[in-house]
C-alpha cells in the first residue's frame, strides 16, 4: 500500500512530512475546530452534517475557514482516494492558523486546515458484544457560560482529564456531570437510556454535544416508533435504567452494561440497543457520499 498522505493547506504530504508551525495557535492554545467523520464502503457517512457542524462550530469562535463548504468536501473525498481507503475514520481540523505569540486572533492572518484519512478502532470488539464498564467522574463538564459544548473545539483538555480518570478506575469510559449534578455525556459519546421501552438522552442544554450519530438514532427511534424524551437527567436514571448505550462517530452504538458498580438491566446489551445497532449498521451500508 502507498504511504499515508496528509492534506494540508491544498497539498498532500507523506505522514513523514505533514507539519505546522509550533506557531499554530491551534497547538499553542487549542484555538481552533474539528470533525471526525466515519465512512463505510466507498461512502462517507453523514458528510454534509459533519461539514455543516464544522462551519457552526467555526463561525461560534469568529474563524473564518479558509474553504467553502464544497471546497472541503472535496478535500476530504480526495484525501481519502488519495490513501486508497474504503473503510476508514476522517480527521478534519481547522486551527487559528500560524501568528505570533499571544492570544489576539488577530495576529493568525490565515487558518490552517489539514485532514488525515485512516482506519480506528475505538473500543475493543469485546466491549460491542458484552457491554462496557462506565464510572462517573469528578470532573464536571464545561458549562455553556465558560465555552459551550456544542463548539467542537480543539481544547479538548476537559474531556482527556475525565478520561485519565476513567482509565485510573479501570473502566472503558467515564460519565460526565454538568456543575448542577446532571449528566452531560461520556467523555467522547453521548449517553442514551431505555426504561419500559422508552429512550431518553440528555438535552443539549446540560453539557452534551449534539452529536451527529446522536441525531442519527433520533431518526432511528421515529422510524422505528419509539419514544424520545431528552430529561434532565441523573446517575439514578442510568442505575436504573432497562438498557444503556452511547453513540458516537468513531464508536458508533456501543451497550454499557455497568455504571459505578451498578449492574445495568440485566448485565447484557438489551434488545432496543441491539435492535438500534442493527438499523445504524444497514444505514452506513446503504447511505453516504459516494468517494470514488
Amino acid at each position: 500500500m502507498s504511504p499515508m498522505k496528509i492534506y494540508l493547506d491544498g497539498e498532500f504530504y507523506d505522514k513523514e512530512n505533514a507539519k505546522i508551525s509550533v506557531f499554530d495557535h491551534g497547538l499553542l492554545y487549542g484555538d481552533g475546530v474539528f470533525e471526525g467523520i466515519r465512512f463505510y464502503q466507498g461512502r462517507v457517512f453523514q458528510l454534509e452534517a459533519h461539514i455543516q457542524r464544522l462551519f457552526d462550530s467555526a463561525r461560534a469562535i469568529c474563524l473564518t475557514v479558509p474553504m467553502d463548504k464544497a471546497g472541503v468536501t472535496e478535500a476530504v473525498l480526495e484525501t481519502i482516494r488519495q490513501n486508497e481507503l474504503q473503510d476508514g475514520y476522517v480527521r478534519l481540523v481547522v486551527t487559528r492558523g500560524c501568528g505570533d505569540l499571544g492570544l489576539n486572533p488577530a495576529l493568525c492572518p490565515k487558518a490552517t486546515i489539514f485532514i488525515i484519512a485512516a482506519a480506528i478502532t475505538l473500543y475493543p470488539e469485546e466491549n460491542y458484544r458484552n457491554g462496557l464498564n462506565v464510572v462517573t467522574c469528578a470532573t464536571r463538564r464545561i458549562p455553556h457560560g465558560a465555552l459551550s459544548p456544542m463548539v467542537k473545539s480543539l481544547n479538548y483538555l476537559n474531556n482527556v482529564l475525565a478520561k485519565l480518570e476513567s482509565q485510573q478506575a479501570g473502566a472503558g469510559e467515564g460519565l460526565m456531570l454538568n456543575e448542577q449534578g446532571y449528566v452531560a455525556e461520556c467523555t467522547g459519546d453521548n449517553i442514551f437510556t431505555v426504561k419500559n421501552g422508552r429512550l431518553s438522552t440528555p438535552p443539549i442544554s446540560s453539557g452534551a454535544l449534539a452529536g451527529i450519530t446522536r441525531e442519527v438514532v433520533f431518526e432511528i427511534a421515529a422510524s422505528e416508533g419509539l419514544t424520545l424524551e431528552q430529561p434532565d437527567m441523573t446517575r439514578y436514571d442510568i442505575y436504573t435504567a432497562d438498557e444503556c448505550f452511547l453513540t458516537g462517530t468513531a464508536a458508533e452504538i456501543i451497550p454499557v452494561v455497568l455504571l459505578d458498580n451498578r449492574v445495568i438491566g440485566d448485565g447484557r446489551p438489551g434488545p432496543i440497543t441491539l435492535r438500534l445497532t442493527e438499523k445504524f449498521r444497514k444505514l452506513t451500508e446503504e447511505t453516504g457520499t459516494a468517494i470514488y
